[in-house]
């Protein structure tokens, strides 16, 4: 069973690891300016204690993430950034667009396509 902890700096090593500089840099001060706190709050609950147990890779939890934000919708942000983080945890191109293919029956098509037009565009913004 895993303990529900909270380790700030564990989710500040987790953040860096996970996002590129340019979505840290561009979203963070931004929300801390608009909301005093409300960021560290996001980083040390979720990469700090959510992500730090242990039944689910990074990886899965990509997986899970994109899933999940192509099935809310309207958080185009979010989801590009994410599909961004699936290549550094070891997806390939082909996989995280396979998780919209897989989604079609599930979300919905319109939804699926949605999520896919914006993972590609992000995935296109990582190829060198």
């Amino acid at each position: 069973m895993n303990e529900a902890t909270l380790d700030r700096e564990a989710g500040y090593r987790l953040l860096r690891e996970l996002q590129d500089e340019r979505t840290i840099e561009s979203t963070f001060p931004a929300l801390e300016q608009a909301a005093p706190g409300f960021a560290d709050w996001i980083v040390t609950s979720l990469f700090g204690g959510t992500y730090q147990r242990g039944e689910l890779t990074l990886r899965d939890r990509q997986l899970v993430n994109l899933g999940a934000l192509a099935a809310l919708g309207g958080v185009d942000p979010q989801l590009a950034g994410h599909a961004r983080t699936g290549l550094r945890v070891g997806l390939s191109h082909a996989q995280v667009v396979e998780v919209f293919v897989h989604l079609a029956p599930y979300i919905g098509v319109p939804k699926a396509l949605a999520g896919l037009r914006v993972a590609t565009a992000a995935l296109a913004e990582e190829t060198p």
